[in-house]
């Protein structure tokens, strides 16, 4: 039997469980994962390396680079791009990039220090060069500016 605390729990349960849809089907703006604040973008590094995979996913592609760290090890970087839709517009194949290939990579490095970073530029052994489409005025991206 069916007690009138029971009725109770049932009533809450079904309110947190509307509660959760409503919050789940408003969203999160559109842009939230388009925050660069991750980054440094007031420091610029330059990595050579090989690539170890080129991912052309969305919402963004990735570098895979091995990079020598001067003592004998080799240290994977993961390395942020634009989504291949803009890749695309702005030269970028599916195959820009071959694992094995020695490339240089220049990126904002991730704030915590962790291997990783957004891609600025990379320049091929053959001196060829592709770069993110990104105004070349020194500012960076996506950050909010106090009026």
């Amino acid at each position: 039997m069916i007690g009138r605390n029971d009725v109770k729990t049932g009533k809450s349960v079904l309110a947190v469980a509307a509660f959760a849809a409503i919050v789940g089907m408003s969203g999160v703006p559109a842009d939230a994962h388009h925050s660069f604040a991750m980054f440094d973008q007031s420091k610029s590094v330059s990595l050579k390396g090989e690539v170890v995979q080129f991912q052309w996913t969305n919402p963004h592609a990735f570098i895979e680079l091995d990079v020598p760290d001067g003592k004998g090890k080799v240290v994977r970087w993961s390395i942020e791009l634009n989504s291949p839709n803009n890749l695309t517009r702005q030269g970028w194949r599916r195959s820009s990039l071959k694992p094995g290939e020695t490339v240089t990579v220049t990126i904002n490095p991730l704030r915590n220090g962790k291997p990783g970073g957004l891609f600025n530029k990379v320049v091929f052994a053959d001196g060829r060069s592709l770069n993110d489409g990104r105004p070349t005025d020194g500012k960076p991206i996506n950050v909010p500016t106090a009026n």
